[in-house]
């Protein structure tokens, strides 16, 4: 036995980049295919991240331009009420109902979140949008940049992904070409091959 038995093949790196007798023009094109699909999709995913997280941040803002903070008080105890998150995230709050009077001075009813140990009668400061309608607080600080962050990553990493995908389906379409320029060849020199064999 030798030493060199079971040795794993040496791959040789950037070997569609050097010049050697064996590298067919199909190699290089490949190889600028994918360099250029991973420069694309660098490209175009840090720019659609960065627009995605505009349209956040600028959702945000209009959110925050849109609502105000409004006194309301608290029609029922809070112990009777629907606990927040049995209907979204929330932060141990119910669903309470209460009564607040709109910038128009029309008084309405609705149901807010409130601390579930809130008694009937309380003060509770609830949000309105500029047609005196609940509606949840714009988010601040921590919870403002991570929703501006997620969406930026979300959108930059979907679109770069869809940009390799669509390059790595056209390297698949140059390799079964390429496959079926070789078939279209060994057909043409087999017979050839078959004389020799048999002669």
């Amino acid at each position: 036995m030798t030493g060199t038995q079971g040795a794993r093949p040496h791959r040789v790196r950037l070997r569609r980049w050097r010049r050697n007798p064996l590298r067919r023009r199909s190699d290089l094109a490949e190889a600028w295919l994918m360099l250029a699909t991973l420069l694309l999709a660098l490209l175009v995913g840090v720019f659609a991240g960065g627009t995605a997280a505009g349209v956040v941040n600028g959702s945000i803002e209009d959110r925050r331009e849109g609502t105000r903070p409004v006194p309301a008080v608290l029609v029922e105890d809070a112990a009777h009420a629907l606990p927040a998150s049995a209907t979204e995230d929330g932060d141990g709050g119910v669903w309470a109902k209460v009564r607040w009077t709109a910038f128009d001075g029309a008084v309405h009813t609705g149901r807010a979140e409130v601390d579930a140990g809130a008694k009937a009668g309380a003060e509770v400061t609830v949000w309105n949008d500029s047609a005196g309608r609940l509606t949840s607080a714009p988010p601040e600080g921590a919870e403002a940049r991570f929703q501006i962050v997620m969406a930026g990553i979300t959108v930059a990493v979907a679109t770069g992904g869809l940009v390799v995908l669509g390059g790595w389906l056209c390297r698949c379409r140059m390799q079964w070409r390429r496959l079926a320029e070789w078939e279209a060849e060994w057909q043409r020199v087999e017979p050839s091959w078959r004389k020799r064999m048999t002669g």
